[in-house]
């Protein structure tokens, strides 16, 4: 059962509508700064969206031990990677943070006690995909890190005391990938389009199933779902920010699916919206 707002920390923030909720599939950094067709469907949807108070991200690429939400006031732009062009380490995302809201969401977590952390910033897991949403860095924008000491029933119980703010103008987004094996990546086929093993079709296609047939037992128990489920998830991390964004899921809500394809034979760029069924 949900927390009542008045006996909630963010009680002082105003109600809004119930915002989406996102899983944007980030694949290469490149994508900050290449034209291609999912960067334009980042830029169209966030047309499409309303703006929000404040963005709470779950990287694929923030993981510690234990629970921890970003609180600077101006978080830096992480360039965790290596071996791409100087352009791409160029890139600056600029927003802010919100120390008040990351102790709310501290407050408000009672699932594991959350730290507050003062060094991490914004890896490219977040700012390669929300520098397309809102590209005027106007949005303040935490992170909240995945403890990669906990299976996937812990982060999908987590998540769901994170409704909440939904209805007070935040967005939350989980960026990942549902299939994600870069140490079998075709390198030679990454200019085909669609290129992709069976057993990556197979998965994803299983993963889309389960996700709008709100089969979420199956999407937790995802070790439990055979080999090609082995094969796509050979470490959970990019995976499980699409178990935060199904755990968020409401009843009255519908999901919209895009980006749908596979790159490179192993890596899933299928990303969905979550949102109120206008037609209910």
């Amino acid at each position: 059962m949900k927390s009542e707002i008045s006996n909630n920390p963010l009680s002082s923030l105003s109600n809004t509508d119930r915002m989406p909720v996102l899983f944007l599939g980030h694949g290469s950094p490149m994508n900050a700064i290449e034209e291609n067709e999912f960067v334009a469907a980042f830029r169209q949807l966030g047309k499409e969206l309303a703006k929000p108070y404040a963005i709470l991200c779950v990287s694929a690429h923030w993981e510690t031990k234990g629970t921890f939400v970003t609180a600077m006031q101006n978080p830096r732009t992480i360039h965790d990677f290596g071996g791409f062009p100087k352009a791409l380490y160029e890139v600056q995302y600029a927003t802010s943070g919100n120390p008040e809201l990351a102790s709310a969401i501290k407050q408000l977590i009672t699932k594991t006690d959350v730290g507050l952390d003062m060094e991490w910033g914004l890896d490219h897991g977040t700012w390669s995909v929300v520098k397309h949403l809102f590209p005027n860095a106007d949005v303040p924008v935490l992170q909240l890190s995945i403890d990669y000491s906990k299976p996937a029933q812990f982060h999908y119980e987590l998540a769901k005391e994170l409704s909440i703010l939904r209805s007070k103008g935040i967005l939350i987004i989980g960026s990942g990938n549902m299939v994600h094996n870069l140490g079998l990546v075709a390198w030679n086929k990454l200019e085909e389009k669609s290129y992709a093993y069976d057993w990556a079709t197979e998965a994803n296609n299983k993963m889309k199933a389960y996700i709008l047939n709100n089969d979420y037992q199956k999407l937790i128990e995802y070790q439990l779902q055979g080999e090609s489920f082995k094969l796509s998830i050979p470490t959970p991390e990019h995976y499980l920010p699409l178990i935060y964004a199904q755990a968020l899921k409401e009843e009255d809500e519908q999901i919209t699916l895009f980006n749908d394809k596979i790159v490179g034979g192993s890596l899933s760029m299928t990303s969905l919206k979550i949102m109120p069924n206008l037609l209910a």
